[in-house]
């Protein structure tokens, strides 16, 4: 079991950074692949980045590659989202979420286990 809490969610212009951290219990963070997704309002919750287990690999969605970067660290249970150069259309809630794999994953149903979500909203 993993339970996640995400927080640094917030208001912001546009052209500015936010700082998204979620913080996992459970001894067993460091196997599990983690990433952000996020869903705007009346919309489909998308994938945003993810990690796998020694942070050595990375994946972005093409909306956010070059201003976001994901990263963690194992000894804290944490894993964040730095957001750089926010746009109006990167306003969304922000969810954390840990999959029980290897392999960096953008797939929704690979991920058992979800945060509660941060909201983000930048304005223009």
């Amino acid at each position: 079991q993993v339970q996640l809490v995400e927080s640094g969610g917030g208001l912001v212009q546009a052209g500015g950074s936010l700082r998204l951290s979620c913080a996992a219990s459970g001894r067993t963070f460091s196997k599990y692949v983690m990433g952000w997704f996020r869903q705007a309002p009346g919309k489909e919750r998308e994938f945003v980045a993810a990690i796998n287990w020694s942070g050595g690999s990375t994946y972005y969605a093409d909306s956010v590659k070059g201003r976001f970067t994901i990263s963690r660290d194992n000894a804290k249970n944490t894993v964040d989202l730095q957001m750089n150069s926010l746009k109006p259309e990167d306003t969304a809630v922000y969810y954390c979420a840990a999959a029980p794999t290897v392999v960096v994953t953008r797939r929704r149903y690979d991920y058992d286990y979800w945060g509660q979500g941060t909201p983000v909203t930048v304005s223009s």
